[in-house]
């Protein structure tokens, strides 16, 4: 019997039908502190219906862990393409990173699949070489074949200088309501807090440190005239013509996301998306009957909904300073306004700066001229605009992507080289930018919250949005995510800006962007200019871990 394998990168994509193309990847550097991934493609050539055991032995074993990469279906692949895409067909793609059982896979004959390693490398671990033996091994009792033993080393040298913490402020859109749904369970149960716990802890892991707060359900990706489950943290009451606010339920909220490693609050939209014309769903409990008080049926510049937004925000605000929050929260209007809803966005942005003095709101938006105009005073340009914004003088630099752009610059879809995903990272320390925001940590619905999706079984939001574009997470067993491939990548660019902000103590920061310089196409990095491909992506963090070694010897 044969069990082919090959030493991979975090970089390579293993699909079942060819073998990885990638020069076997068998050592790697990392920082006290980072967290270091590899893997192990394998192919049980003429056997299956067993599992192979997997066994590791290093001394840093406590700090490895080792999952399964499976397939997940990726059945819309977007409209527009360059030639940096693994593919442009449908098809199924590696991204799932599950537990082992029993600390085995099972063989699937004649398919590549991989092996993931998680080196959670110790902030205080000894700076050296560790060797990282594994051991796969296959029986076949009842038969006369022999049993298949494998023995293959990886090492990892650990550089003499920590990780720093983390100064970016990262934010992915966080959707109770897909949890809720998904796992069948009221909003405000125990099991509710408990599952939102699970999937805040895991978000803080990875380097998310910003959380969407549903101070009223998010008017976002909604039909005009539907609503999504009420998940409103702020209770409402409305007695003689006066309104009156209990903050109990966003007690509990900003306490759980503290104890989980959340730092920052973004307040959920206070407009609808697109353009701020109308209001969010906000419950109310009216005269004692509960009942829908603002939605679609009400414009957003409506006398009725101004003295909600003076009654409230006052004592929101009042309630955000006496818990010492005040900067750590933000904002939001409106979502990706356009120059033509340039009005009513510029009427809802003034009744908000009239009302939120001392606090921050951000919008993500393309249009320069909002900015220009001081109708937004902290955008979040999307990455194709980003310099763009630079250009006119952005104070505050943040930047996003979401479904788009599906060309030239980096993103993270199935069928996008992970390296197109990490380069980001790079940009971000390039270009000095504090802050960045995707819409999708675990939108389980259609578009538009049409209705309720199988995250296992639809990566696309019903053939919306390119594939992996709505979610990092997949919600596994128990109320417990399952990390991706793409959100692991992703954490590893956070981590290649924060190596740099090391060596930027070491070195001046401008012969550290020369040095990024070099190693970008002509010469030049850009949001649109970079390192591409496995190999020059690693390059990027080969000499940066040289330029750290060598100051820190």
């Amino acid at each position: 019997m044969e069990l082919k394998t090959k030493w991979c990168s975090s970089l390579v994509k293993v699909f079942p039908a060819k073998e990885p193309e990638s020069e076997p990847f068998r050592s790697g550097t990392a920082l006290q502190g980072e967290v270091f991934s590899f893997q192990l493609a394998y192919n049980p050539v003429d056997f299956n219906r067993t599992e192979i055991r997997v066994e590791v032995e290093s001394e840093l074993k406590k700090a490895i862990s080792v999952r399964r990469v499976n397939l997940v279906p990726g059945e819309y692949t977007g409209i527009n393409f360059d030639d940096d895409y693994l593919t442009c067909d449908p098809g199924l793609f590696p991204d799932i990173l599950s537990e082992l059982e029993n600390s085995a896979v099972e063989a699937v004959f004649n398919q590549w699949r991989s092996l993931w390693f998680k080196v959670a490398v110790p902030k205080n671990c000894k700076p050296g070489k560790y060797r990282i033996d594994v051991k796969l091994s296959a029986d076949f009792p009842g038969t006369e074949e022999k049993p298949v033993r494998e023995k293959l080393s990886f090492m990892l040298e650990v550089l003499p200088a920590q990780l720093p913490a983390q100064k970016l402020i990262n934010t992915h859109w966080f959707y109770t309501d897909c949890l809720a749904v998904y796992y069948r369970m009221d909003v405000f149960s125990e099991d509710y807090w408990r599952i939102v716990g699970n999937f805040m802890k895991n978000a803080a892991e990875h380097g998310i440190n910003m959380i969407l707060t549903p101070i009223f359900t998010p008017p976002l990706d909604t039909k005009p005239g539907t609503e999504r489950p009420t998940v409103q943290l702020v209770d409402v009451t409305l007695k003689k013509g006066r309104y009156s606010f209990g903050f109990a339920k966003l007690n509990r909220w900003i306490a759980l996301a503290k104890k989980c490693g959340i730092r920052y609050f973004e307040i959920s939209h206070l407009f609808t998306q697109w353009g701020a014309g109308f209001t969010p769903k906000i419950i109310a409990k009216v005269d004692g009957v509960e009942k829908r008080i603002f939605g679609w049926d009400v414009k957003s510049d409506s006398k009725e909904y101004t003295g909600f937004l003076e009654a409230f925000l006052p004592e929101l605000t009042a309630y955000l300073r006496k818990n010492k929050l005040r900067n750590k929260v933000y904002f939001h209007c409106s979502d990706e306004p356009t120059p033509p809803h340039i009005d009513t966005y510029g009427k809802a942005s003034a009744l908000l700066h009239r009302l939120l003095k001392g606090f921050k709101i951000m919008d993500a938006l393309s249009s320069v001229d909002y900015y220009r105009q001081g109708i937004v005073t902290t955008p979040v340009p999307s990455e194709a605009h980003l310099e763009e914004f630079l250009a006119a003088g952005m104070k505050e630099r943040w930047t996003y992507y979401c479904c788009g752009p599906t060309v030239t610059y980096s993103n993270r879809f199935l069928h996008m080289p992970s390296s197109r995903n990490r380069i980001l990272g790079t940009q971000l320390y390039y270009f000095d930018i504090v802050g960045f925001l995707h819409w999708g940590f675990n939108f389980y619905f259609s578009q538009l919250s049409r209705y309720p999706i199988d995250p296992y079984r639809c990566t696309d939001s019903g053939c919306a949005f390119p594939a992996g574009d709505p979610f990092l997470v997949y919600p596994g067993k128990d109320g417990k995510p399952e990390d991706s491939i793409r959100y692991e990548v992703f954490r590893e660019g956070l981590q290649d800006q924060r190596a740099m902000q090391l060596l930027e103590t070491m070195m001046p920061r401008e012969k550290i962007l020369r040095e990024l310089d070099k190693l970008s196409p002509g010469g030049k990095l850009s949001m649109a200019n970079y390192p591409r491909g496995e190999k020059n992506m690693l390059a990027v963090r080969a000499k940066i871990n040289q330029l750290i070694k060598k100051h820190s010897a």
